[in-house]
């Protein structure tokens, strides 16, 4: 529960920043390059919504926390590599892997998912905010183009693949911790390492995960 508060709770606010602010944006490009008077207007918060659910609450989210969590775990577990705190319980007989880093791999695959809810939730407020305020498109467009040809098959998508983004950030992290060697130049270096290697295998398993649940 320590671990869920410091890697999911704190990091709540930005995730909902992040998509109130995207969620707005995403209506204002839609409406500036592709909307044309030959297209329903409710076609803005359609597509504002599947970008949202297919993409952003899911894949671009656990991109930023990679950023955030990721340099953060790998720093902590490798500053108690360097200081020898994982040697100390290797001699005492504890399981220093398991006893470090997999409350932090529960904690994520546990906060994880449950922000998927809040990102969308929070883009569509952003986009109801943006629309209100700029006089471009009726909240009536706005909820016809929400609930146009809706899947609750995406909606599941975006929780499958945000279970296996947080497993990446979490164990990857914590492998380049774990295995620090050196000094503090060592564990800055396993941080950035870390948020590098994590994002890659994020966007290589969004490819593979989509080919698969959406086919």
């Amino acid at each position: 529960m320590n671990e869920f508060y410091q890697l999911g709770y704190n990091s709540l606010f930005i995730v909902i920043l992040m998509s109130f602010f995207i969620g707005a944006l995403l209506c204002v490009q839609i409406k500036i390059n592709i909307w044309s008077p030959w297209m329903p207007r409710f076609t803005i918060g359609y597509a504002m919504r599947e970008v949202l659910l297919l993409e952003f609450a899911s894949s671009i989210i656990c991109i930023i926390l990679a950023g955030k969590v990721g340099s953060n775990i790998a720093s902590e577990i490798g500053t108690m590599r360097v200081t020898q705190q994982i040697d100390a319980l290797d001699v005492m007989g504890v399981n220093s892997a398991n006893h470090i880093l997999l409350p932090k791999i529960l904690a994520m695959v546990s906060a994880v998912p449950l922000f998927v809810t809040f990102s969308v939730a929070s883009g569509i407020v952003g986009a109801y905010v943006v629309c209100k305020l700029g006089g471009f498109l009726s909240m009536a467009d706005l909820i016809l183009g929400l609930q146009h040809c809706y899947e609750g098959w995406h909606l599941w998508t975006a929780y499958i693949k945000s279970f296996f983004f947080a497993f990446i950030i979490a164990s990857v992290s914590g492998y380049f911790g774990y295995t620090v060697r050196g000094g503090s130049i060592e564990v800055g270096r396993a941080g950035t390492n870390s948020v590098v290697v994590s994002s890659v295998l994020i966007l290589f398993t969004d490819l593979l995960l989509t080919n698969l649940l959406m086919a």
